[in-house]
């Protein structure tokens, strides 16, 4: 049953962060001597278990690597490893601003698959996060998006109801997944379009998006 509180939870990258950095994977690729293509297979391939923290940095970077037939040398996997974290590093100051201000009508959740240690770096450069009501990174919680898990994890560390959630994230299945364990959602495309869809979800407008 849902309570008469309001929580808007928001996915971080295509949301709140930018989408990764155009031509780091290319980077990363020319550092393991191997083709773009070939290392964002591996990349992304051996992601699942890194982004839900059953895997260290190191054990990722060693399974890409020997996917990619490389060495996988402590440098190669530190160079690799904070070139990731950088590129991974950018927020919309729009969007910032705005998830910030939600908090004086409402309570401001996140909820993002993450590694641990990108996690911790976000964390360090972007310090308004932990001023949220709660922050869930899937490498710390040990769940990612979309298992059900993971929005399970924002129910109970909040002592909600499911319908108490308003879930924002740019990829439909993680929405749908959402709506699975009970909560409302919408699949992020626009800012302005956003703010429509939480002041009709709250009891009172919210702060209007100021434009960038």
């Amino acid at each position: 049953m849902p309570t008469d509180r309001r929580i808007v939870l928001f996915d971080l990258f295509g949301v709140i962060a930018r989408h990764q950095l155009p031509g780091a994977q290319g980077k990363m690729a020319a550092r393991c001597d191997t083709p773009t293509d070939a290392f964002t297979t591996a990349y992304w391939s051996c992601r699942p278990p890194y982004d839900a923290g059953r895997q260290s940095a190191p054990e990722y970077w060693t399974a890409v690597l020997r996917q990619l037939s490389r060495p996988a040398d402590a440098d190669t996997i530190e160079e690799l490893r904070l070139t990731d974290i950088d590129s991974w590093s950018r927020v919309d100051d729009r969007m910032v601003a705005y998830v910030q201000s939600l908090r004086e009508v409402t309570e401001v959740a996140l909820l993002s698959n993450i590694p641990s240690d990108h996690a911790d770096a976000f964390l360090a450069a972007q310090p308004w996060l932990r001023r949220l009501d709660h922050v869930a990174f899937s490498g710390k919680i040990g769940a990612a998006k979309p298992d059900r898990a993971a929005f399970q994890h924002c129910v109970t560390a909040m002592r909600a109801a499911p319908a108490d959630f308003l879930f924002v994230d740019d990829r439909e299945e993680n929405v749908r997944a959402a709506r699975a364990t009970g909560m409302n959602g919408h699949v992020f495309t626009d800012p302005d379009d956003l703010a429509t869809v939480i002041n009709a979800w709250l009891p009172k407008p919210a702060v209007p998006l100021t434009r960038g």
